[in-house]
């Protein structure tokens, strides 16, 4: 390789390396750390702060930069290698051999290292050469962006797809492996990402599992039904429990009867809220946005058909970011508490055949699977504290012929747990099937 030629691959390898130390810095840093950089007066924040302002036009810049030099470079060392050796596989071995270590380790490893080590520094330094470069490239890249996308199935990126979502995700993962944030910060970042991905039905209450009243109960009914299910927002129904035509909140309900006694009598109408209805489909974080911009706590979802499809809340959403939010009364209870003769506390959902197993039987129902889906079809609504159902039993199959015959189990709900203040314990008691004359034993 002549002189020339090894010069020239050395500076284009030079400019390949500050390319890809600049894409480095520029997919970490923010436009926060670059105000503080301007606060603190350090040379080239302003045009730092400049980059900072949109960061993907420059980043195409720099991969523009660093490809065109890494495939410059590849070239002149395959031509130098022609050159060189005699025969072509020879040559373009060597070459190729020669280009993949310089690629991997000038303009990878070593570059990429030293951009995400020090973003504030290389990221300076590129902006002195990036922002008067971008004028005058920039309806290249563009025009490349372009190009890509149009040989590309589907919807490409306006911007280019340089600056993902996906790196983002990978930065995050490496700084939790090198412990520079923790495991729950980690899953905390990437559920911000999930939730611009989620629909509002992900996350709602189904409409099943709400407590509602009509809205000609009287504000005495509602004040009672509020304290025994727990909770403080409860959806208001017209003509059936598919029309909710409002949220009546606890604590008007507690105002009004505080002041006017006689009020009691009055229908919950008078006092309910408008309800702030959202279609199922719409994406949970704009929703989110849309709520606390709004100061709206509870919505009412809609299905495609007009229909109620459950109701969100804030918390319902923040629990998708931050995990389950519970409170001081949370305790966590074993699923079967043996309570003798035959009786057991069982939590909701408790799978039927589990149930079945304690009084000998094969319980199975096409339409729920858990106890307090049993409850609550034997019922016909959703069960609230002091619920109570007989479930009838005396036609199951039995798993042996040991215990008593059973007529049928009492079911009774017992005080709701959790933030949202659900069911979580069963009383299940025995029902034993009186014996008929028939069936007597000898001697009576």
């Amino acid at each position: 390789m002549t002189g020339t030629l090894l010069v020239a691959v050395v500076a284009l390898l030079a400019v390949g390396w500050l390319s890809s130390c600049a894409e480095a810095g520029l997919a970490v840093i923010t436009s926060y750390r670059a105000e503080e950089a301007v606060r603190a007066g350090r040379r080239g924040a302003a045009r730092l702060a400049e980059v900072a302002e949109d960061p993907t036009r420059y980043l195409n810049l720099a991969l523009l930069l660093r490809v065109a030099s890494e495939m410059a470079a590849a070239v002149l060392v395959a031509y130098a290698c022609l050159e060189t050796f005699d025969g072509l596989l020879p040559a373009l071995s060597v070459a190729f051999g020669i280009m993949v270590l310089l690629s991997f380790v000038a303009v990878g490893v070593s570059p990429r290292t030293i951009g995400r080590q020090h973003p504030l520094t290389t990221t300076i330094a590129a902006s002195f050469v990036l922002v008067p470069l971008v004028r005058v490239l920039n309806p290249l890249t563009q025009a490349l962006i372009i190009l890509g996308n149009a040989v590309t199935p589907g919807r490409g990126f306006r911007k280019g797809p340089f600056a993902s979502e996906a790196e983002l995700r990978a930065m995050v993962d490496l700084a939790e492996r090198e412990s520079l944030i923790e495991d729950e910060e980690r899953r905390m970042v990437h559920s911000v990402f999930e939730l611009g991905d989620t629909l509002v039905r992900e996350v709602m209450v189904p409409r099943t599992d709400l407590v509602s009243i009509d809205r000609d109960k009287t504000l005495r009914q509602a004040l009672s039904l509020a304290l025994r299910s727990g909770f403080s927002r409860i959806p208001v129904t017209g003509e059936s429990d598919d029309d909710i035509v409002g949220i009546v909140y606890l604590k008007d309900l507690a105002r009004q009867t505080h002041v006017r006694r006689e009020s009691e009598n009055e229908a919950v109408e008078a006092v309910m809220r408008p309800a702030t209805f959202v279609p199922d489909t719409k994406n949970a974080g704009d929703l989110l946005r849309e709520m606390q911009r709004d100061h709206i706590h509870v919505a009412v979802v809609i299905d495609e058909y007009g229909g109620t499809a459950g109701l969100v809340t804030i918390e319902d959403i923040l629990e998708e970011i931050v995990g389950e939010i519970t409170d001081e009364y949370d305790i966590e209870l074993p699923p079967v508490e043996d309570l003798g003769g035959g009786a057991y506390r069982v939590t909701a959902r408790l799978d039927l055949g589990a149930l079945g197993e304690l009084y000998h039987l094969r319980l199975d129902d096409e339409d729920v699977e858990t106890v307090g889906g049993l409850l609550a079809k034997a019922l016909g609504r959703v069960p609230i504290a002091g619920a109570r159902a007989v479930v009838d039993v005396s036609e199951e199959q039995p798993l042996d012929a040991g215990g008593p015959a059973l007529a049928a189990l009492r079911l009774t709900a017992e005080s709701p747990a959790g933030r949202r203040n659900r069911i979580e314990r069963v009383l299940v008691e025995p029902v034993v099937a009186q014996p008929t004359a028939n069936e007597a034993e000898p001697g009576e």
